[in-house]
């Protein structure tokens, strides 16, 4: 499978429980933090719920 660079890039300050969830899931803990995840319909479904907090690149 491809993989994919996920990179927050606002805070998760006054965001709902659920997107702080989220994002904690990702493995991302603050702003300027990479991560990388292979393409699966999970990982994209996590990363559309908070595409307002993140950049996406292919790795």
């Amino acid at each position: 499978m491809a993989k994919i660079i996920v990179t927050q890039v606002k805070s998760s300050i006054k965001r709902m429980q659920s997107q702080k969830r989220t994002l904690e899931a990702l493995g991302l803990r603050g702003i300027g933090k990479e991560v990388t995840h292979e393409t699966t319909p999970s990982i994209l479904g996590m990363i559309d719920k908070v595409k307002h907090l993140v950049k996406t690149t292919e790795a």
